[in-house]
């Protein structure tokens, strides 16, 4: 979803401002903490206008009755020393309050920003999981991690150490120029004089750091696609030696994002030193200014060190936007490509009105199905197919004919664009998608296996509490309770990233376990013994029959020994159903089916039907 890229720092400010406008909701619960979090922040505020009043005092009350050696009225009659502490005691509680203030205030918001990112992270990592699988197969695992990860980290940090300051410094801003004003409104001017300038420079500065800093999330997300691919893929990288190339793609996008972090940086040191020249100037012109009016009776040197202490702290603000708009633009970067990621609306979802799937008995239609992935040719048109219940089909057929778009379409990973697929009779598209994808057992070619034990991962799909018992009894199911038993710590054995400390053999009869254990009356096993050896095959083979019986159950293969042991076979071709019916009746016919058999059986293997187009 590309976005108009801001060419003010006004407009870069809105991005900020849609962030929280999205992340509202979020706040709404913390109000309380919130208010008390202002409350407090604006105590500080109120204690650093108060600062520099007990020096005044003692330059204009305390310093002028010593040196007359008479005593004064009210306060000013005590003895000097008592005014003396008084002063310095009321300087001390003044700090100190204001130190009680900001760390209040820093607490309130720093639990605040906590909590709502939290959340945020959360159901950002809900939302990306209820993204269609076209979404994700455009975009990038690393950049999405990243944005995740990194982006959401990046927010609440900058919420702490740059946001908060910053209010903080306006509040005070706006304060001391009232005061200024109310103790002299045209000193109050010569002394702001300089910030229509400091506020033009701090626009056209916040402008190119915002776009650099956005240009290098860009440079770091892709960073992060290029370091998840390589690891990844460790396995291919090392056995192809292309180290060094994977290394060249990521130290360029590295060198990027480099150049742009140093010119985000030069360019705020350069804005920071036109504030620290412009402080200068009015310091000067005010010091200047201000004496003259001291020495007219107009001031009192005690108005006069307010002014200048004051004056220092007014462009503070300008002076932390400095500091602070690098990390700033980072973080109206990252959070606008975190609400870019909230604000996805999902291709695949529920229809209004959908109702949660009844209990299927299994009969499949594919009625006038027409899909495609682009804007190309669609890989099938019109397709139309009927599955009785508890009838085990094989699609088998060239790489590219549909096999597996057809199990993605069931699982409503994608929708058709034209016709329609029910099971029994109903429209899937009028169910839930949980209720649906509930009832489909899946067992993929390559097993995906996460963090945790055996048993977890056998469990994982069952979508209900299970019993160890029910654990083991689907892992026999599977044939795999034998090497499960004889690992050390048997089913709690803890499972490699991606399941890598088992074999592919091992892995597929977790998947077929986990299919048990889900019991469901649709079964896709999508190629599941491509890649095994010979005696893994016939064990996930025997393993996959026993689970199929009586359910139906779609069987996509390039080997014909495996489809031969199904109820139906289907030979697809571009998309259409080229053969269909029994082994025995397409070997009968002579046709392309039975042809890729003797090719097969003379030990060519499931690589010539891949191979074989006509």
């Amino acid at each position: 979803m590309a976005r108009s890229r801001p060419d003010t720092l006004t407009d870069a400010l809105p991005g900020l401002r849609r962030v929280l406008r999205r992340f509202a909701p979020y706040l709404r619960p913390h109000r309380a903490v919130l208010t008390g979090a202002t409350a407090a922040l604006i105590g500080a505020t109120l204690m650093r206008l108060l600062e520099p009043w007990p020096l005044k005092f003692v330059i204009d009350r305390v310093v002028p009755a010593s040196l007359a050696g008479t005593g004064g009225s009210g306060v000013t009659a005590l003895d000097t020393m008592t005014l003396l502490t008084l002063c310095a005691l009321g300087l001390v509680a003044i700090i100190g309050l204001r130190a009680l203030f900001q760390y209040l205030s820093t607490i309130g918001y720093a639990v605040v920003g906590s909590r709502v990112l939290t959340e945020v992270r959360s159901d950002l990592f809900r939302h990306l999981q209820g993204l269609s699988l076209g979404f994700h197969t455009r975009s990038k695992t690393g950049d999405l991690t990243m944005r995740l990860i990194g982006d959401v980290g990046m927010l609440k940090e900058t919420a702490v150490t740059a946001a908060l300051p910053l209010a903080a410094n306006v509040l005070v801003l706006l304060g001391m120029i009232v005061v200024m004003l109310v103790l002299d409104w045209q000193l109050a001017l010569i002394a702001l004089l300089p910030l229509p300038v400091l506020w033009l420079c701090s626009i056209r500065a916040g402008k190119k750091i915002q776009t650099v800093s956005r240009k290098q999330r860009k440079v770091e997300g892709d960073m992060a696609a290029t370091a998840a691919e390589a690891m990844a893929s460790m396995r291919t990288v090392q056995a192809l030696s292309i180290e060094d190339r994977a290394a060249e793609s990521f130290v360029s996008a590295n060198g990027k994002s480099l150049a742009d972090g140093v010119k985000a940086k030069r360019i705020a040191a350069g804005l920071e030193r036109l504030v620290d020249l412009l402080v200068a100037c009015a310091i000067a012109l005010v010091l200047y200014f201000g004496t003259l009016q001291v020495l007219r009776g107009r001031l009192t040197p005690g108005d006069l060190l307010v002014f200048i202490t004051y004056l220092k702290a007014t462009f503070r603000p300008i002076r932390s936007y400095a500091k602070y708009s690098s990390r700033l633009a980072k973080a109206s970067a990252a959070g606008e490509r975190v609400v870019q990621l909230l604000d996805e609306e999902p291709e695949i979802r529920d229809r209004p009105g959908a109702m949660p799937a009844p209990a299927y008995a299994g009969r499949i239609a594919f009625e006038g199905v027409t899909f495609g992935y682009g804007a190309d040719k669609p890989t099938l048109e019109g397709f139309s197919l009927d599955i009785a219940p508890g009838t085990n089909v094989a699609l088998t057929g060239p790489s590219g004919a549909g096999k597996s778009t057809l199990a993605g379409l069931l699982l409503r990973l994608y929708d058709p664009s034209g016709g329609r697929i029910a099971i029994d009779g109903q429209n899937i598209r009028d169910v839930t998608l949980t209720s649906l994808r509930r009832q489909i057992g899946l067992v993929p070619q390559e097993t995906v296996l996460f963090r945790g034990s055996l048993a977890e991962n056998i469990a994982l799909g069952a979508g209900r509490e299970v019993s160890p018992e029910q654990i083991e009894a689907a892992a026999r199911l599977a044939n795999a309770h034998d090497f499960i038993a004889a690992l050390p710590d048997g089913y709690g054995a803890q499972v490699a990233e991606r399941g890598a400390s088992l074999s592919a053999g091992q892995r597929q009869r977790i998947a077929i376990a986990r299919a048990a254990l889900r019991d469901c009356p649709i079964l896709i096993f999508d190629e599941p013994t491509t890649g095994l050896d010979s005696s893994n095959e016939s064990t996930v083979t025997e393993a996959i029959w026993r689970l199929a019986r009586g359910r139906t159950s779609l069987l996509i293969t390039h080997d014909l020994s495996q489809a031969a042991r199904a109820d139906r076979i289907l030979f697809l071709e571009a998309g259409r159903i080229a053969e269909e019916g029994t082994h025995a009746d397409l070997l009968a016919r002579g046709g392309r089916y039975a042809r890729l058999w003797a090719l097969q059986g003379r030990g060519q293997g499931g690589g010539a039907l891949r191979a074989v187009a006509g």
